[in-house]
This record gives structure tokens, C-alpha cells and sequence, in this order.
């Protein structure tokens, strides 16, 4: 895996940094002790601005070239949450906090972008200006949205963004850049069911939720695939039940269902909400109950990479590794990222972890081979998207 010398030379810097993370994990808005980190590092590495606080509590920070003529500025994003998840690896430096893990590799993506900034920092070899963004809260808490909201675009005069995430399964440190839709959008949503419980040896004196969730659930399987053009993918999934009750013989008078539907069509959106609202309604009352559809706000849309940016991105991992990035099918999980390309156009890109676990997996680990590949991959970015006269 080629990378630049210098990054070589401080790998286990870098590999000390991302186990510290990795040790104190905290999910989102919590990231205290983690933004605090990075604040410390960039001051130390001499970044021109440092910014804490930001969106809650992400951290900001500009580095100017050497040459400032082209008036231009990129935002390089990372992302420092993590999980709610019990941590299952038995690692020396597995999570201290209990209930809490970086199983999606946000502690990886803050030191790659932190070794980007200690080397960019110190040469400075660029024409324009890089913003840092250590972003909060990516995992369903809004964070993008908190920062552009306080003004990112504005305040640092972002003309592009761009942003990397591991994926397991890909050669370590091969990159796959995609041009257009990458990832999909993503949605919540919760189904209140309500009927009259009841004792279980009397159902007929009762309106069984149960019953009629389990009706609910079966039926939203027909919305996208009787719906939904087989061209077009979608996902409806439910992915929790629960009612007010935990005996063994009583019909509750309420049971709420939650899930998720992904879809990369605004379109397709439009079809599958409309479908969807219709189906809780009848399939409720085919067993006597009623139900409620409520979506979630916080939903964020697909991640679509503008053609032109991925094609700066694909020339810097050339450049990195030697390779051809690969090119590889849309993906159904979603990335707050998106908000940032809805702002400013710009690119997502994967790198291989290597054969580790799936992310948000309790034995998930972040590859610490590929650190130096991926800082090198936003210093490269700085160099050949705003090289000097």
C-alpha cells in the first residue's frame, strides 16, 4: 500500500491515537473527551483556526497554503461517534466505557484526518485553504445538519466537500470511488397500533394488536416490490415490536412497531410513503384495530457524488495506492455526508478494511494498516485539487 513517506513515518503515532479513541468511545453529542483530543492536535500541529463547540460539539479547523490566490477552500469531513453497542473483541484496547464502541470506524476516520493535518500543517503545499471538519452525532443524530445549521458553508467558505468511510469486505487500502448516487437516503418510522387487550384464553373478547401488527408487518413487504419499479431499489425493514406488557397470557391494548425504509429516488419516496400509509390503516382494521404511521424527521437523503469531484477523488487514489479505485453498486446504508453534498458539490469515497467484521458489529475493528493510505489520500486531495502556481 503506497502511501507518502512522511505518513509512513509516523504510522504508529497514528495507530496510538486511533486506539486511544477507540478505548473511550462516546456516541453522539458526547463527544467531549474525543473533540477535545483533536482540539489539542491540530493547535499543536499549527493550524491557522481552530474552532471548538461547532455544531454542538465538533470541531472546526483551516489550514492555509502556501499560496492563497486561488481563493478556493475544501472541507475535508471525519466523523467521531460511536455506538451503542457492546463491545465484543476482547482487544487490549477494547472499549472502556460499557455499552459504548466505535463499531462503524469513526475513531479510524478522525486520526486519518488529524495525520492529514499534521503533514498539511507542515508543508503546506497547496494554493487555497483546507477546512477540518471533525463532524458530531453521524450515527442518526443530525450532526451534518447542526453544522451547516451554525453556518460551515459560510463561515469557511467551503467550495467543495469531501469525506471517506472503511468498508469491510474491500482489499485493504483499495479505494472504491462511485460516481452519483452512492448511498442511499434513509428514513424512520414508528406504527402505533392500538386495539382493547385483553386476557389471553378470551381473545374473542378482545381487538388483538399483536395480531394486527403481525398483519402490518407481513403486508408492508408487498410496498415495494408491487409498487416500486424492480428498477429502483428500496428497502422497507421492520426492526422492532414491543407492547406494554411482559406476561404470558395478557392481549395488550397497544403495540408499536419501528423500522426503516431506504430509497435513492425522491420519487420512489413518494410512492413508497403514500403506499405505506394506506397499508397500516387497512391492515389494522382487517383485525378490528387501528394504526398510526409516523415518520421521523431527522431522515437524511441519498449520498450523491458530483461527477467531477469523484473524478479528482479517483485520480488521488491512483495516485496513493497505484491502483484503479474500484467501481462498485449503490449501497442501502445511508451517510449524514449527504447533507453536506445537498450544500456544496463534492465526493464520499470507500476504503477497503479488509476481511474484519460488518460495521455496528460487536466484533467489528477498525483496520490500523490502512491509517496511513487514508490520511495520505486527503493530503493528496489538497495537493492535486488545489496545487500551486
Amino acid at each position: 500500500m503506497p502511501v507518502h513517506n512522511r505518513f509512513a513515518d509516523f504510522a504508529e503515532e497514528l495507530t496510538a491515537w486511533r486506539r486511544d479513541i477507540h478505548r473511550h468511545p462516546e456516541t453522539r453529542f458526547e463527544e467531549h473527551r474525543t473533540a477535545g483530543l483533536v482540539a489539542e492536535r491540530l493547535q499543536a500541529f499549527g493550524c491557522d483556526e481552530v474552532v471548538t463547540g461547532f455544531g454542538k460539539t465538533g470541531v472546526v479547523a483551516v489550514i492555509k497554503g502556501r499560496q492563497t490566490a486561488s481563493g478556493r477552500s475544501l472541507g475535508f469531513r471525519a466523523d467521531m461517534d460511536a455506538l451503542p453497542i457492546e463491545e465484543a473483541t476482547g482487544l487490549d484496547y477494547a472499549s472502556e466505557t460499557a455499552g459504548k464502541m466505535h463499531a462503524c470506524g469513526h475513531d479510524g476516520h478522525t486520526t486519518m484526518l488529524l495525520g492529514a493535518a499534521k503533514y498539511l500543517a507542515e508543508t503546506r503545499n497547496f494554493d487555497g485553504e483546507i477546512v477540518l471538519i471533525f463532524q458530531p452525532a453521524e450515527e442518526g443524530g443530525g450532526g451534518a445538519r447542526a453544522m451547516l445549521d451554525e453556518g460551515l458553508v459560510e463561515r469557511f467558505g467551503i467550495d467543495e466537500f469531501y469525506g471517506m468511510h472503511n468498508w469491510p469486505g474491500i482489499e485493504a487500502g483499495q479505494f472504491a470511488v462511485l460516481e452519483g448516487p452512492l448511498m442511499s437516503a434513509a428514513a424512520s418510522f414508528t406504527i402505533t397500533v392500538k386495539g382493547k387487550g385483553g386476557h389471553g384464553a378470551m381473545p374473542h373478547m378482545s381487538v388483538d394488536t399483536s395480531l394486527a401488527a403481525s398483519n402490518i408487518v407481513m403486508a408492508m413487504q408487498s410496498v415495494v416490490s408491487r409498487n416500486v419499479n424492480p428498477l429502483k431499489s428500496a428497502v422497507i425493514s421492520i426492526c422492532g415490536m414491543r407492547s406494554d406488557t411482559d406476561t404470558y397470557n395478557v392481549i395488550p391494548d397497544r403495540v408499536e412497531l419501528k423500522g426503516t425504509l431506504r430509497y435513492f429516488d425522491k420519487d420512489v419516496r413518494k410512492v413508497i410513503g403514500e403506499r405505506m400509509e394506506t397499508v397500516v390503516a387497512h391492515a389494522a382494521a382487517a383485525y378490528g384495530a387501528e394504526a398510526t404511521l409516523k415518520h421521523w424527521k431527522g431522515a437524511v437523503g441519498p449520498t450523491v457524488n458530483d461527477a467531477q469531484a469523484a473524478a479528482h477523488a479517483a485520480t488521488a487514489a491512483r495516485a496513493v495506492t497505484g491502483q484503479e479505485p474500484l467501481q462498485i453498486d449503490p449501497v442501502m446504508p445511508a451517510e449524514d455526508f449527504s447533507e453536506m453534498l445537498d450544500a456544496k458539490p463534492g465526493c464520499y469515497v470507500f476504503i477497503g478494511n479488509g476481511p474484519s467484521a460488518d460495521l455496528h458489529n460487536p466484533l467489528y475493528n477498525f483496520n490500523d494498516d490502512i491509517l496511513p493510505v487514508g490520511a495520505s489520500w486527503f493530503a493528496t486531495m489538497a495537493e492535486t485539487r488545489l496545487p500551486l502556481k
